[in-house]
């Protein structure tokens, strides 16, 4: 029997659920005397990165993906807590069970992020926002956790009403409020724009959504290549990405186009040093567990070459990136060869290390 077509995308009803700074509220919950006080979930060694802070960290500057050094210095006060990745994984499979109740039309995002389609809904429930907050209810009753969630009729919106009234919130964003809404939105906060992407486009002027919804679409795929037209749409509400459950996470990227093209081996290194900070961040918000780096380039020409090598050792810092980097540069910088696009990843490693990797993995440089 053939699945039916989904709906028009403006009549889908997507929930995107977000649980609150899960691991370090897992550790709160299971060791109360770390209620009220700043704490963050990391390896306490000199090189452990942040994976999580609570809300207490927060307000001294304490977030994922920087340094346990430095957050140290930030807050004297700071507990950080080795993370348990085995009981992270439990209460997962626990939260996941409570949205095959209601959808199996779900897309796992990391242990603690999912979008779920529920147009059609196990229950018969007409109002999305009614099932947001059973699910709310549940995960707090059966973990002892909060969630936020955020309600609208695609993903874009969705995950920007999650994070909207975090901790804890629930937000919906209806059809005909979503251009006042998007209008407001800081321009870091749309899908896909990083720490560089958002810096550039401050310098073009561009820090919200109303501002991005005035620029035409020759303007943003000039200065932001085919990320261009999602920019585009996502600022007048159009997001027809579906739902898609099969969808696992191969890989976290991140790319960007030099100002002019260059042959000169120092100048991509220091691009590369740019964005190295950037894919560290990418690699702890989703929790991705790679060993396999990939380096990408685009030529004047516009043809692309990738090249991969795999390690031991997980890949997580912005050092690793950049030493990976300089390794391959050479592989893809034949002599004169002008590039106009960099882009740098981590990928799983489905293959044992190997000294001479040959393994191109697939990666989406444009998507994360």
């Amino acid at each position: 029997m053939t699945k039916p077509e989904s709906p028009a995308p403006h009549y889908r009803k997507i929930i995107h659920v977000d649980m609150d700074c899960f691991y370090a509220a897992v550790e709160m919950r299971d060791n109360p005397s770390l209620a009220g006080k700043p704490v963050a979930v990391a390896h306490d060694a000199p090189r452990g990165v942040v994976t999580t802070a609570n809300y207490v960290a927060r307000k001294f500057g304490v977030r994922s993906a920087i340094s346990a050094a430095l957050a140290k210095k930030l807050c004297s006060s700071l507990i950080i807590v080795p993370p348990r990745f085995e009981a992270y994984k439990a209460e997962s499979a626990k939260i996941h069970a409570i949205f095959h109740e209601y959808t199996d039309v779900i897309e796992p995002l990391s242990l603690d992020e999912a979008y779920l389609d529920v147009t059609v809904n196990k229950p018969g429930i007409q109002l999305a926002m009614d099932i947001a907050r059973e699910i709310k209810a549940k995960i707090k009753q059966r973990t002892g956790l909060t969630a936020s969630a955020g309600v609208s009729f695609c993903k874009f919106l969705a995950k920007i009403a999650s994070d909207w009234r975090k901790p804890d919130g629930l937000c919906v964003i209806h059809p005909d409020q979503a251009l006042d809404f998007i209008s407001k939105v800081p321009i870091e906060d749309f899908w896909g724009v990083g720490p560089a992407t958002a810096q550039r486009m401050r310098k073009l002027g561009i820090t919200n959504g109303e501002q991005l919804r005035n620029c035409s679409l020759q303007m943003l795929s000039h200065h932001f290549g085919k990320s261009g037209l999602s920019l585009y749409n996502f600022a007048r509400g159009i997001d027809n990405r579906r739902v898609e459950p099969s969808r696992i996470r191969k890989s976290v990227s991140c790319e960007q186009t030099l100002t002019a093209d260059t042959a000169s081996h120092r100048e991509i290194m220091q691009l590369i040093e740019e964005m190295a900070p950037d894919l560290q961040r990418r690699v702890a918000k989703n929790n991705f567990v790679g060993h396999t780096f990939v380096l990408k380039v685009k030529y004047a020409n516009f043809k692309t070459h990738s090249r991969s090598h795999t390690y031991l050792t997980q890949l997580t810092e912005a050092s690793q990136f950049v030493s990976a980097a300089k390794a391959l540069l050479p592989s893809v910088l034949p002599p004169g060869q002008m590039i106009r696009l960099v882009g740098i990843g981590v990928a799983n490693n489905q293959h044992s290390a190997d000294t001479d990797s040959t393994f191109q993995p697939e990666i989406d440089f444009g998507e994360y």
